[in-house]
């Protein structure tokens, strides 16, 4: 019995560790189960994460090329107003353009040989009339703009070219015979009344409260008050002389839409790289050619290495504009792009405020409000079925990157 009582508890001390060694076993397997969900889900938010960074660089990596492309086009814009005026040897328009369009010209000849695109580098016959006026149209255009910086302030200028659309359609209607509709006519009224604030012509507003025909100059004795804010002092310009920039933007930019018209002309004949080297080429032969000819222009040898760094950026910055603008309009829907190529203004401004020390007035910001205002509700009205079947170049540039984006 004694020995009985004895095997019992010594079988029962066996049994209760094999429970407890079977409940141990549960017990890990339910720590590695739990353990094994942990890592699964941990794995699924990580992929979860990537996943979502990278739908999210997809859709919106064209968006951020379009962004840059117009941190470099105000770029480009200040190193043009600083070599026009920011130094004691002034670097005339036409020479920045020489500079600027030289670069294009030999990158986008060698880059077509290597490539051996057809129809370079004259074109098909039956288009090299065209494709001469639209380098013409683009050279003239291009002029208006860079000049009119002698006088008006970056951000001024930069919205004048935000007229591009309006006066595509116009020149389309009268050029083309495309429809031209009531809304177009009212947004280039509404533009027009734009320009009008930021020209600020003392005819019109040295009456008002606000007008201040000669708010850049700044006030006697207090000549340094600007330099201090800002790396330049800023450069006063007349109403006269403010008045015939705005009127020789105004221009250029009436320039600008008939190069764009006469590629809608031109199509898909011929290779847009064609097209854009016309321009380039075009613009190199003219301005070397009036500053040789000239006899009060002439080039001007840079005196300074920041002269130097400034006229050379100037061809980099032309070239990162339009690698980075062809690269964003390619990825990016059109209507998306439009809203992103308005950045430029806010870039404008805040080069004006670091560099210069200045912020337009309040007129400037009214006239702007109804340029770009005009431009985004042209831009939103429904395309008819022959606007739409109509195809877009494939490499813009600045004078038709406006307009490309908003073929939507």
């Amino acid at each position: 019995m004694a020995y009985g009582s004895v095997k019992t508890a010594s079988g029962d001390a066996s049994q209760q560790q094999v429970n407890g060694s079977t409940a141990q076993v549960n017990g890990n397997g339910s720590t590695s189960h739990a353990h094994g969900s942990e890592e699964v889900a941990a794995a699924d938010q990580q992929t979860g994460f990537w996943g979502r960074t990278k739908a999210f660089y997809h859709n919106n990596i064209g968006l951020f090329f379009v962004f840059l492309a117009q941190i470099f086009a105000s770029i480009m814009a200040m190193t043009t107003r600083l070599l026009e005026t920011g130094f004691d040897t002034k670097f005339h328009a036409l020479q920045i353009i020489f500079v600027r369009m030289i670069v294009t010209a030999a990158i986008g000849s060698a880059y077509m040989w290597y490539k051996k695109v057809p129809g370079f580098p004259l074109g098909p016959p039956g288009v090299r009339g065209l494709l001469l006026l639209r380098g013409a149209a683009g050279t003239i255009g291009l002029f208006g703009l860079y000049y009119s910086l002698s006088f008006l302030d970056i951000a001024d200028s930069t919205v004048i070219t935000f007229l591009v659309p309006t006066l595509t359609s116009f020149v389309c209607w009268v050029a083309l015979r495309e429809p031209f509709t009531i809304v177009e006519g009212i947004a280039g009224v509404i533009a027009l009344t734009g320009v009008l604030f930021i020209a600020r012509p003392s005819f019109l507003f040295s009456h008002l409260p606000f007008g201040h025909p000669d708010e850049r100059q700044p006030p006697a004795g207090n000549g340094t008050a600007h330099a201090l804010d800002g790396i330049f002092k800023p450069v006063p310009a007349t109403p006269a002389e403010r008045s015939f920039a705005v009127v020789l933007a105004v221009l250029g930019t009436f320039a600008a839409s008939t190069a764009y018209a006469t590629i809608r002309v031109i199509g898909t004949r011929v290779h847009s790289l064609v097209s854009v080297n016309y321009f380039a080429v075009t613009s190199t032969v003219f301005s070397c050619a009036v500053l040789l000819l000239h006899p009060t222009i002439g080039f001007q040898t840079p005196r300074s290495v920041p002269q130097w760094l400034l006229l050379l950026s100037i061809g980099l910055s032309g070239f990162l504009l339009q690698v980075l603008l062809t690269e964003g309009l390619q990825r990016e829907r059109a209507g998306r792009a439009t809203n992103m190529i308005y950045t430029q203004l806010v870039t404008a401004l805040v080069i004006e405020r670091v560099v210069w020390g200045t912020t337009p007035p309040v007129e400037s910001f009214i006239g702007s409000a109804l340029i770009i205002g005009a431009a985004v509700w042209v831009g939103l009205q429904k395309k008819t079925p022959d606007e739409q079947s109509k195809p877009a170049g494939a490499v813009p540039d600045e004078e038709t990157s406006l307009l490309r984006a908003e073929e939507d």
